[in-house]
């Protein structure tokens, strides 16, 4: 990977960094992030609501209408937006070749723990109970703490004995709220995105005083068992790099059927900056393992 697209990358994310530190900074700061590139043109935006709650409704051009990627997005629970996160998730759509929603579920600390969870249940429960639709043409995709929504629901419906979605991808899920693995301070210098300050920020805003080990909240102490076909992408430079790893490989323990795929120097969420080419590759791959396990 050329370090001019990693320079071009931090140099956009340093200019872009809110001057006051507060959560509309914060907020802000995480939209100019995910701006870096425009949403693509063919891809087809209209706002709806799923199980009550508003969402992005994505549709490329000679997108395949009967398979649906239900996306949740990351931000610690209290930032991202989907609209903000158009720009990654109008790129995902493409990648899926269905349709793609992008949910707006409640944000801490406004609503903390486990408001976003429920929002996330209701919208994914009435995909699978929709007329039309059906657990098997279902997948669902999240990245930092959208990929832990997307583990807590599928936990949350596996032990309620529902129908499951067909698979799930998880970019750079934030699994360990406590943030334990080594690699939160041997990895320190090189995230630019996440540190364990502001993860721990993070956390309290989402849980409060609640427990860190809380399994919906950090699924990395859950009972893996019987979750459907998952990807995991993670890049090198991730100060939770170890955290996802230990997660994988729990999930093997667990005989779930896991992709874990390192990507050598890149970010967290790297998936979203159009400026480094192993982002659309990575988008690419995520497509097509969605769509494999589609039946």
């Amino acid at each position: 990977m050329p370090e001019a697209e990693i320079d071009r990358v931090l140099r956009y994310l340093n200019e872009h960094r809110p001057t006051e530190q507060t959560l509309e900074g914060a907020r802000a700061y995480v939209d100019a992030m995910l701006a870096m590139e425009p949403a693509l043109p063919d891809v087809a935006v209209t706002s709806i609501a799923l199980g009550g709650i508003p969402a992005e409704r994505l549709v490329p051009r000679g997108a395949d209408l009967s398979r649906t990627l239900l996306y949740f997005h990351g931000g610690g629970y209290a930032l991202g937006s989907a609209k903000g996160y158009r720009p990654f998730t109008s790129r995902l759509a493409r990648a899926f070749g269905g349709v793609t929603i992008a949910l707006d579920y409640r944000r801490a600390p406004e609503h903390p723990f486990p408001e976003a969870i429920e929002d996330s249940l209701a919208a994914t429960r009435s995909l699978v109970h929709d007329a039309s639709g059906s657990a098997r043409r279902l997948v669902l995709g999240g990245d930092s703490a959208g990929a832990g929504l997307a583990l807590a629901v599928l936990l949350t419906m596996r032990d309620a004995g529902e129908p499951l979605p067909a698979a799930a991808a998880l970019l750079s899920p934030w699994v360990d709220l406590e943030g334990s693995g080594e690699s939160m301070t041997t990895r320190a210098a090189l995230d630019p995105i996440v540190t364990r300050a502001g993860m721990q920020v993070l956390a309290g805003l989402y849980l409060g005083a609640g427990d860190r080990r809380a399994p919906l909240a950090s699924p990395t102490y859950a009972a893996l068992a019987g979750l459907p076909p998952l990807l995991v992408q993670v890049g090198t430079r991730e100060a939770e790099y170890d955290d996802v790893v230990l997660f994988a490989e729990k999930l093997r323990a667990a005989k779930v059927a896991v992709e874990l795929e390192v990507w050598e120097n890149m970010l967290h969420v790297f998936q979203m900056f159009p400026a480094l080419e192993d982002a659309g590759r990575a988008i690419a791959r995520i497509g097509e393992f969605l769509c494999a396990n589609i039946r």
